[in-house]
């Protein structure tokens, strides 16, 4: 006799993780303390070194909504991400940090607005700033609730109003994010996803502050520049010449490319990307500057082994 197979459940969370043991039970008691109970707990955990599998595994152990992954070894944080996606199930999908509080109803307030709203792609709550305890710091506006018609003027939208990324830990529809390249290996590649993703519907704010972000333990302040924060998405290419910038500027062209449109609506959309330059064009200047200074440490490096041998080649 085959025995049924197990209804998957609407709502998939996925929680990459590295190193998270500080926050890590309370991010977990938050998120299984949902008052919409069809879902799964995917820990996805990037080979961390402390307590977090041990946490992890304790969970999976006690809720059979929890599942427990650790891989063999470090594969970067966007990596991580998409692994934890690629794991899941649901209909609707939410990423999920490892400092992260929600309100126990942020998933069933969002899962209201897709359930009532095809054309919606993404649905996120207002967002709350608090320190490393807790203490509420102040509320923050996301000001990504676009919902216009057409697909340029929701672009020109998100490039104008977008900051903090906090909308890509709303909920989503799993088929949108089938459709939209993955995370990149590289600082900010949230952005170009976040993009894509807008060009493919409509992102709606539940007016409620259901989502605290914790800020003094933000990746961003121990990192500041984008080529130290390459330790965290491509540890193989850390201190190595790389362009992040300019890789994160041409998968936003990508994205406008793989969205199927009218030619005319798709030339607006590359049209709206001059504000992307504006905003982030020294970036760009910045990549070529760091290029500039790593070859030229090369050269003088290699000029001073060839003298240390005696003229002799390494």
């Amino acid at each position: 006799m085959t025995l049924p197979m197990e209804k998957p459940p609407r709502v998939s969370i996925g929680l990459p993780v590295y190193n998270g043991q500080q926050f890590l039970s309370h991010t977990l008691d938050c998120l299984l303390a949902q008052t919409y109970g069809d879902l799964e707990l995917i820990v996805c955990d990037n080979c961390s070194t402390d307590r977090t599998q041990e946490i992890g595994r304790a969970y999976a152990g006690k809720d059979p909504r929890v599942r427990y992954h650790r891989n063999a070894v470090n594969i970067g944080v966007d990596r991580n991400f998409n692994l934890a996606f690629s794991m899941s199930r649901g209909d609707y999908f939410k990423w999920a940090t490892d400092d992260e509080i929600c309100a126990p109803e942020l998933i069933e307030r969002c899962v209201q607005v897709l359930d009532a709203r095809p054309e919606v792609v993404l649905c996120y709550p207002k967002t709350r700033l608090v320190d490393d305890s807790g203490a509420f710091l102040n509320d923050y506006e996301d000001m990504l609730d676009i919902q216009a018609e057409s697909p340029n003027k929701r672009l020109a939208l998100l490039f104008w109003n977008l900051r903090m990324c906090n909308a890509a830990f709303g909920l989503m529809r799993s088929s949108a994010i089938k459709k939209t390249l993955p995370y990149g290996s590289f600082s900010n590649s949230d952005l170009p996803f976040l993009a894509e993703l807008i060009l493919r519907g409509a992102f709606v704010e539940v007016p409620e502050r259901l989502f605290s972000r914790r800020i003094s333990s933000m990746s961003v302040q121990k990192y500041p520049s984008v080529h130290d924060r390459m330790v965290l998405f491509e540890p193989s290419k850390a201190g190595k010449l790389f362009f992040p910038s300019w890789k994160l500027f041409a998968y936003h062209v990508w994205a406008i490319h793989r969205v199927r449109m009218n030619w005319f609506e798709r030339l607006k959309c590359y049209a709206r990307m001059e504000i992307l330059l504006k905003k982030r064009g020294q970036d760009l200047i910045e990549d070529l500057k760091f290029a500039f200074r790593y070859v030229w440490r090369s050269r003088f490096n290699r000029g001073h082994r060839t003298a240390f041998n005696g003229g002799a080649k390494p």
